[in-house]
């Protein structure tokens, strides 16, 4: 089922605009005065408002407002943004997927057509995120790593091979195919959409942070939470505020022997000293011109390290000729160039836009570096690696004289690691070889990440590097464990035409596999004896990834210290072996006749990269890979399925289950009510984040999720995380509100998920999720109280979605994130606000009180009151701000929530 928005067209902006023998409608920028000075990424917003107006959400007020922007306001205007399409990853995309399954059967039992349930905008699913690096350094790594990941994701599988046929509109990309980014970028990214017989520009959201890579292309997107891709898959904007945007000037070019890189690096450092949070960011100038889209790629990728909500490029030459060798139709590259230019789009290097703050960078003045040891903004130049590295490493190590204890002699030790805390430590593998590894010994060598990987000038110049090296004589360090996993099928049919692959398998780096590995993590053990010395003799140990994020405990959970660079480097650093070994001056490395190896004897000319790069990659090479990307291969196809419209929920799954979100729903909806004898479940304070509140991470046994899985005959070992069984809403409704790090007040003395059980005699404190299935049995509402930014942080669903299974049916609190917010609408959560100035201090809330709030009931004559009235069994008594803030929300809260919402409208129209 597709929907055409009708745009009520105050403006007179509907128009026509013929490229070649086709015809498309669009809606004029030039219509809407001021729209001329506004930024790239406001005239993509402006024209979403025009295109999608229609009185009530989206008003000719909103567009005004945006058309005489205040570059120096801060923001406070609230718009509706329509995203033309949804791209997910498989970790954050099952959940989507899961409700979309069960609005079908809901559909069903309301007496209506379930195969109307489709999303009603573009969604597109690639699963990228469940390979583990479990085999390495050898030539069946790939398909061994393969086997493994079936093996481990089987239900989640079928289940989205299933959802793969069964809607329309939403397609998956099986594993073993590529990075969710890489293939927007190369292969999904439309930059200007066609649709019912509009043209107009190419935007989405995510449900991966990184979703910004296709901002290179000129797409204006971002990452959200899977409540928000889920309103925007059913044709529901996104509530946003009109941004500040940053404009970053480019100036002159890229000196040889620097790299992409080098260059986010540095972005990421300006841009964090800065402060980008919330900002859009946007390039101009007559550097943009110079630098290739895969650089541009490569910087809009690393948006979120630097803060940022997008970091976007116009549309110019270089997307054009992106697109021609990416393998798009002649008939879209001539509409992407019609477009652009037709609505002021296209990139004026010469040109100023109105922008709210400015900064600049010459090119020229990039040099190589690397980030490190737990940041990507903490750059480093790669000079002054090795000597930061023994700054750093102290933070790392116990204090205990280990230089003059446990160090070899200062007179036997290399210049390197002078006045190094240095612990040498003997290996003795399996295989009965040996060697001595110490603090700072690089364990970890991946190329990795779609952030490095869909850039072939970099991963061409680390193939070089290893055709050198191997030329050589040299080899990677054997305690070093080396990954390829690029971003694309792409990466190794060029490295196979040019003759690279050989080089590669010599040096370790043999492909483990098309996926996010690494960096999200996923890097698989070391070598049981190389681990057991880390942990028995507390290395700190490293890890050189060419990824975007480098997180304490990310990576690898022996290795203390992560660095990131570009992929030359890191085959560079495998061979050195350490982050001791100054590899810009000493050698890396000894050849076959004893001499010593530099890294200058092995990096590669400009030259030599460009000649590779022109004449081993070519569109035939993208059409190849993507012609049939979304079939996958004789494995996924193989998988057992069930045929109908509605999915065969397995009742013995611990990964997918059928939430209850729809259980009792009516085709009229249940009138809101006041709310009377609520408790309270928690009282938190300031910046309680959705981290907080949302599962994530590893699942403890001691835990009510941990004993789910104990009952339903899951072993330990195989518990899994959070994040791979966001798909069952028992195991996730268990780990909401149980960070280790949350503090109720109400349980004074603890940390984690705990309350107090006041349906038990004297309150005794308990697992909240245990304390809610008691209040819910006995027909308790149940309330939040919390202090300023509540919600802040990514915008993760399950914290909304936590929240409203636990039973609550409101939140009070001093402020809230904006995401989060909206959130808790979606799932038909109220969202209060204290009144100016008060807190649950200063009125008195213990949290042991029962609340009362009435005025709710205003909402069913279809306004919205602007306040209503709290009490409590104490006599507190205030008036507290109702936090819906359009009348799209309304109709979401009125209904029960967002999903409720398009279900009705679905079975009605």
């Amino acid at each position: 089922m597709k929907e055409t928005v009708v745009s009520a067209n105050s403006f007179d902006a509907r128009s026509t605009l013929q490229v070649g023998d086709e015809s498309y409608e669009i809606f004029r920028l030039d219509k809407v005065e001021g729209s001329a000075r506004l930024p790239y990424s406001l005239k993509v917003l402006l024209e979403n408002l025009l295109r999608t107006e229609d009185g009530a959400n989206i008003t000719a007020d909103h567009i005004r407002a945006l058309g005489g922007w205040d570059s120096q306001a801060q923001p406070s205007q609230e718009i509706q943004f329509t995203p033309a399409r949804v791209i997910m990853q498989d970790f954050t995309g099952v959940p989507c997927v899961v409700d979309l399954a069960t609005m079908r059967e809901a559909v069903k039992e309301l007496g209506g057509d379930p195969a109307k349930v489709n999303p009603l905008s573009p969604a597109e699913l690639v699963i990228d995120h469940s390979v583990i690096a479990d085999k390495f350094g050898t030539k069946d790594a790939f398909a061994q790593n393969v086997e493994l990941e079936y093996g481990r994701n089987k239900e989640r599988y079928q289940f989205l091979r299933w959802g793969q046929t069964a809607f329309d509109d939403f397609k998956v990309v099986p594993p073993g195919t590529g990075i969710v980014h890489q293939v927007n970028i190369e292969h999904l990214a439309r930059t200007v959409m066609i649709r019912n017989g509009q043209a107009y520009p190419d935007t989405l959201v995510g449900t991966d942070s990184h979703t910004t890579m296709v901002n290179g292309l000129g797409v204006l997107g971002w990452g959200v939470g899977g409540i928000e891709a889920e309103a925007a898959m059913l044709g529901q904007p996104v509530s946003m505020l009109i941004p500040r945007v940053v404009g970053f000037k480019l100036t002159g070019e890229l000196n040889p022997g620097t790299t992409a890189t080098d260059l986010v690096l540095t972005i990421t450092e300006m841009l964090r000293k800065h402060g980008v949070v919330g900002k859009f960011v946007e390039f101009y100038g007559e550097g943009v011109a110079a630098t290739s889209l895969a650089n541009r790629a490569t910087i809009g990728n690393m948006s979120p390290e630097f803060g940022s909500t997008a970091a976007i490029f116009p549309i110019d030459d270089e997307t054009l000729k992106y697109l021609r060798l990416t393998g798009r139709d002649a008939q879209q590259v001539a509409l992407v160039e019609a477009y652009a230019k037709e609505q002021g789009l296209w990139l004026d290097p010469a040109a100023e836009p109105d922008f709210s703050e400015k900064l600049e960078l010459d090119l020229s003045t990039v040099v190589p570096s690397i980030a490190g040891p737990k940041r990507p903004q903490d750059r480093i130049v790669l000079a002054n690696a090795a000597q930061q590295f023994a700054l750093d490493v102290r933070n790392y190590v116990e204090d205990d004289d280990e230089a003059g204890k446990e160090s070899f002699p200062a007179s036997d030790a290399p210049a390197s690691a002078n006045g190094v805390p240095s612990r040498p430590t003997l290996v003795t593998l399996a295989d009965g070889s040996s060697f001595e590894i110490d603090h700072g010994a690089v364990t970890v060598a991946a190329i990795t990440s779609c952030t490095n990987t869909s850039n072939p000038y970099v991963m061409v110049a680390a193939a070089l590097v290893a055709k050198k090296a191997v030329d050589k004589g040299l080899t990677r360090k054997p305690w070093v464990k080396t990954t390829l996993a690029p971003g694309s099928k792409v990466v190794t049919d060029y490295f196979d035409k040019a003759g690279l692959t050989p080089y590669l398998d010599k040096m370790g780096f043999n492909l483990v596999g098309y996926g996010c590995t690494t960096c999200i993590g996923n890097s698989g053990p070391l070598d049981e004896e190389i681990s057991k010395a880390i942990n028995e003799h507390d290395l700190a140990v490293t890890s050189v990834l060419s990824g975007n994020r480098n997180f304490e405990g990310r990576i690898n959970p022996d290795v203390k210290m992560n660095y990131l660079a570009s992929p030359p480097l890191v085959v560079a650093y495998a061979i050195a072996g350490s982050m001791k070994v100054d590899i810009t001056t000493e050698a890396i490395g000894t050849d076959t006749e004893g001499n010593p190896v530099f890294l200058k004897d092995i990096w590669p000319t400009e030259a030599e990269v460009n000649d590779v790069v022109a004449n081993a990659i070519g569109e035939d090479m993208f059409n190849k890979s993507y012609q049939d990307v979304f079939a996958g291969d004789a494995q996924w196809q193989a998988l057992p399925i069930p045929t109908g419209n509605t999915f065969e929920w397995d009742p013995q799954s611990t990964y997918v289950r059928k939430p209850p979100y729809f259980e009792g729903m009516q085709m009229e909806t249940t009138p809101v009510t006041d709310i009377a004898g609520a408790r309270v479940l928690a009282k938190l304070g300031d910046s309680v984040t959705t981290d907080h509140i949302s599962p994530a991470g590893a699942i403890k046994a001691d835990t009510p999720a941990g004993k789910y899985l104990t009952e339903h005959g899951v072993g330990r070992r195989d518990f899994n995380s959070y994040g791979s069984r966001r798909g069952n809403h028992e195991v996730m409704i268990r780990g909401t509100f149980a960070n280790i790090r949350l503090r109720n007040q109400i349980a004074p003395g603890t940390e984690g998920g705990f309350t107090r059980d006041f349906t038990v005699e004297g309150a005794p404190v308990s697992f909240i999720y245990d304390a809610s299935q008691n209040y819910q049995a006995a027909g308790t509402p149940l309330v939040i109280l919390a202090g300023k930014e509540y919600g802040s942080g990514s915008s993760r669903d399950w914290a909304a979605k936590g929240t409203a299974l636990l039973g609550v049916k409101a939140v009070v609190a001093e402020s809230y994130e904006r995401i989060h917010r909206s959130n808790l609408i979606g799932m038909g959560v109220l969202p209060l606000q204290f009144p100016e100035g008060a807190t649950a201090a200063s009125l008195g809330l213990t949290g042991e009180e029962t609340f009362a709030i009435t005025g709710v009931t205003e909402l069913n004559d279809g306004t919205t009151p602007r306040t209503v009235k709290v009490t409590t069994d104490t006599g507190v008594e205030f008036d507290a701000v109702v936090r819906i803030d359009t009348p799209g929300e309304a109709d979401y809260y009125r209904n029960g929530g967002i999903m409720q919402y398009v279900l009705r409208n679905l079975i009605r129209g």
